[in-house]
C-alpha cells in the first residue's frame, strides 16, 4: 500500500494502492475484510463514510435474529433441507441458497468463536426458534442487538489484525476498464478534508467487497437507521447488474426511535389507535375491521412472528390486515396512528380481559409468566430488554405512545452475484444487502447468515485466484484517467455553483417518491408516473447540484447516486406489474379496479428473476431462469482429489 499525490487543474488528488478494498463497515463488509486477512491476505483497506454507521450496528427488534442450521433439539434437520427451504421463498437460484444453507454453521461458529453471546445450554445445544418463513426452529438470537454485537466483535478482530481502515471515506464511484468488464479501482471523498479541491481520493486495486448495505435512504417512511445511506446507484453506473429489486419487504416500526415493532411488543397485545394530525379524535379504529375481541387480539399477537407485511396473510382477518389497515389510516386518511403500551385494548363496549383472549395467545402468554393487567406490564414480565430499549433513547413506554407507520425495512433484491459473491462485473464482491440473492420470501435472519456466508466465499475466491500486488502508479490507464476526469468536471462544476441546498430537496424528493410507488401498494399507473419523474430527475440532477463545502460535495453525489437508483428500481417495478406481475413478497399489486390478486408463479415475471442492467443512460431488464439446488456428488475420495489439487470447479 501507499499513496501519491497528481495534480489536477484545481484539485489535489490523494492515491491508495492496495490488492482489496473494502467499502462499508458493516458485518458483512468487516467480516470480508478478516477472513481475507486470515487467508494471508494483508493488503487490505477498509473505506467507510462512517465507522459503524449501517444497518449492522443500528438496527434490531426485540430478539434480533440469526438464521442457521438447526444444531440442536429433536427436530431433524439437513444442508439440503435448508437449502430448499431457502430455494422455496422463490425466485432464488438453488446453488446460492445451497452455499447459503452449507455455510450457515462454519458462518455461525466463526461468530461464537469470536464472542457474539448466542445461547447455549450445559451440554453446549444452541437452542432455536421458529422465525418469519421458517419452517423449522433454526433462528436463534443474541438478544435486541444481535447485529450490534456481530459488529463489536468483528471491529476488535478487525483492530486485533490492524486492518488499514479510512473513516469518513465516501467511495463515490467505480473505475473499470476499458470494456467495462472488471473494476479497477474506485473514487472517494475524504470528509475529514476542509478544502473540497484536497477531498478526492482515488483508489487502485485488484478487487473490491462491496458492503454498503440496501439503498437506505431512497425512502421517506424507513425504519433503516438514518446514519445508513447505501451506494447501489454507483455499480448499477459501473455496469453490475442488479436483480430482484422489487422486492423489498416493510413492517411496522415507530418513528420517533426508529425500531421493528415485531415479536414481544406485538405479543403483549397493545392497543392500536389513530388520531387526526393534531393528536385529537383518538379512535381504536381496528375494531371497525374485526369482528370480534378474539380475532382482533389473536392478529395483533400473531404480528409479532409475522411481522414483514404478507400479502397472503390479509384474508381471512390475518395479522398483515392490521398493516393495510395503518397504512390507510396514514397515507388515506391523513391520520397519526399510535401503539399504546400502558391501556389494554377495547372492542366496543367490550371490556378487555386476559380469559377472552385467543388461545394460542392465552397459552404463549401463561407459558411465558406473563398474564398481567396491562400491555407494559406483560412486556416487562416477558422481555424487559424490549422496553428498556426504548428507556434507553429516552421514551419510557409506560407514560408516552410510539407513534408508527409501515415501514421500509429490508430490500431482498440488489445486485446480482454468482455463487462466489462475484457481480457480472468483475472483480466486484456486492455481499450482504445489497447482494439480491435473497429472493421473494426468506426466512427472519437469513440476510444475516448470507452476509457472512458471502463475504467468506468472496475473500476465499479472491484468495485463490486474485491475490496479485496492485499497480503502485499515480497514472491512471486512459479509460480510469477519463473517468475520474468525469467525476472531477461534475465536482469542479458543483463546486462553483457553491450551496444552494439542492441535494437535500433531491434526496426528499426521492423518497417521497418511493414511498408513495414502490411501497407496499402498487400500481400500473402510479409507478408509471413515478418512472417518468425519476427519467427527468435523472437526465438533469448533473445540472441541479451545487456544494459548498466538502460535505455538501458527499451529499450531492449520494443525491446523484439515490437519482439513478430509484430510476432502475422504478424501472423493474414497472416492468413487473406491466408484465401481469401480481401481488407477493411485501407488497399489494391494485388493478384498474381497484382490487388485487396473490401471485401464483405461473407467469414468466413471476417464476423467472427480473434482472435490470443499467447502460447508455437506459434500464434494460431482462428475465433469467432461477437455477435449481444442486444435487451434489459428495464421494469423499474424490471430493479430497480435488481439493488437493486445488481444482475446485466455480473458482
Amino acid at each position: 500500500m501507499g499513496n501519491s499525490f497528481s495534480p489536477k487543474p484545481g484539485f489535489e488528488i490523494k492515491y491508495h494502492y492496495c490488492n482489496t478494498l473494502v467499502v462499508g463497515s458493516g458485518v458483512a463488509a468487516l467480516n470480508g475484510a478478516v477472513t481475507l486477512h486470515s487467508l494471508g491476505m494483508k493488503d487490505i483497506i477498509i473505506a467507510t463514510a462512517k465507522w459503524g454507521g449501517g444497518t449492522s450496528n443500528n438496527a434490531g427488534s426485540d430478539k434480533q435474529t440469526y438464521y442457521k442450521l438447526s444444531l440442536s433439539g429433536n427436530e431433524a434437520d439437513s444442508v439440503p433441507d435448508m437449502a430448499m427451504d431457502l430455494f422455496n421463498g422463490h425466485c432464488m437460484h438453488g446453488d446460492i441458497a445451497l452455499c447459503e444453507a452449507q455455510g450457515s454453521v462454519r458462518a455461525f461458529m466463526n461468530l461464537v468463536s469470536l464472542g457474539v453471546e448466542f445461547p447455549d445450554d450445559i451440554y453446549g445445544s444452541f437452542a432455536g426458534y421458529k422465525t418469519d418463513h421458517d419452517p423449522r426452529s433454526r433462528a436463534t438470537s443474541a438478544g435486541p442487538y444481535t447485529s450490534k454485537r456481530m459488529f463489536e466483535t468483528l471491529s476488535q478482530e478487525t483492530r486485533r489484525r490492524h486492518i488499514k481502515v479510512l473513516d469518513k471515506h465516501q467511495v463515490i464511484a467505480l473505475l473499470t476498464d476499458t470494456e467495462n468488464n472488471r473494476v479497477t479501482g474506485a473514487v472517494a471523498i475524504n470528509m475529514k478534508e476542509k478544502d473540497p479541491l484536497k477531498s478526492m481520493i482515488v483508489f487502485r486495486c485488484e478487487n473490491i467487497i462491496l458492503g454498503t448495505g440496501g439503498p437506505a435512504g431512497m425512502y421517506e417512511t424507513s425504519v433503516y437507521p438514518a446514519s445508513q445511506s447505501g451506494s447501489t446507484g454507483m455499480a448499477l453506473r459501473a455496469g453490475a447488474s442488479g436483480q430482484n429489486l422489487t422486492e423489498s419487504q416493510f413492517g411496522i416500526a415507530s418513528v420517533k426511535f426508529r425500531w421493528n415493532l415485531s415479536g414481544s411488543y406485538q405479543q403483549v397485545i397493545p392497543r392500536y389507535i389513530s388520531t387526526d394530525r393534531k393528536g385529537g379524535d383518538e379512535r381504536e379504529f381496528l375494531n371497525e375491521f374485526f369482528p370480534d375481541f378474539a380475532t382482533l387480539t389473536k392478529a395483533i399477537f400473531l404480528k409479532g412472528y409475522q411481522w414483514p407485511f404478507d400479502p397472503r396473510k390479509t384474508d381471512g382477518y390475518g395479522s398483515s390486515l392490521i398493516d393495510i389497515l395503518v397504512w390507510k389510516e396514514i397515507n388515506k386518511k391523513n391520520r397519526r396512528v399510535f401503539i399504546d403500551f400502558n391501556v389494554n385494548p377495547h372492542f366496543g363496549n367490550e371490556e378487555f380481559s386476559l380469559d377472552k383472549l385467543d388461545g394460542v395467545a392465552y397459552n404463549y402468554l401463561n407459558n411465558s409468566g406473563a398474564l398481567k393487567e396491562s400491555p407494559v406490564e406483560r412486556l416487562l414480565a416477558m422481555n424487559a430488554p424490549a422496553y428498556n430499549l426504548y428507556k434507553m433513547h429516552g421514551i419510557d413506554l409506560v407514560t408516552e405512545m410510539l407513534e408508527i407507520a409501515v415501514c421500509v425495512q429490508h430490500n431482498n433484491g440488489g445486485l446480482k452475484g454468482d455463487i462466489w459473491w462475484e457481480s457480472d462485473l468483475r472483480n466486484l464482491f456486492p455481499v450482504g444487502e445489497v447482494n439480491g440473492s435473497h429472493g421473494v420470501y426468506r426466512p427472519g435472519g437469513s440476510a444475516l447468515n448470507s452476509g457472512q456466508v458471502g463475504s467468506f466465499r468472496a475473500a476465499r475466491k479472491i484468495a485463490k485466484n486474485f491475490s496479485g500486488k496492485c499497480v503502485e502508479d499515480p497514472v491512471l490507464p486512459v479509460e480510469n484517467q477519463r473517468q475520474l476526469d468525469q467525476i472531477l468536471e461534475l465536482a469542479a462544476r458543483w463546486i462553483q455553483k457553491g450551496s444552494n441546498n439542492s441535494a437535500k430537496a433531491v434526496l426528499s424528493e426521492i423518497r417521497l417518491r418511493m414511498s408513495a410507488a414502490a411501497g407496499i401498494s402498487r400500481s400500473l399507473a402510479v409507478v408509471s408516473q413515478a418512472f417518468e419523474k425519476a427519467k427527468d430527475l435523472n437526465r438533469s440532477i448533473d445540472n441541479i447540484l451545487g456544494a459548498g463545502s466538502v460535505k455538501e460535495l458527499s451529499t450531492a453525489f449520494q443525491a446523484r447516486d439515490h437519482a439513478l437508483t430509484h430510476l432502475v428500481y422504478l424501472a423493474a417495478i414497472r416492468e413487473y406489474i406491466s408484465r401481469g406481475g401480481r401481488s407477493r413478497g411485501s407488497y399489494l399489486v391494485m388493478g384498474d379496479d381497484g382490487k388485487n390478486e396473490l401471485c401464483c408463479y405461473d407467469r414468466d415475471i413471476e417464476k423467472m428473476i427480473l434482472e435490470v442492467a443499467y447502460k447508455n443512460e437506459k434500464a434494460f431488464t431482462r428475465l433469467a431462469e432461477i437455477r435449481p439446488v444442486p444435487k451434489q456428488e459428495l464421494w469423499f475420495e474424490k471430493v479430497w482429489k480435488e481439493y488437493l489439487e486445488d481444482n475446485i470447479k466455480g473458482y
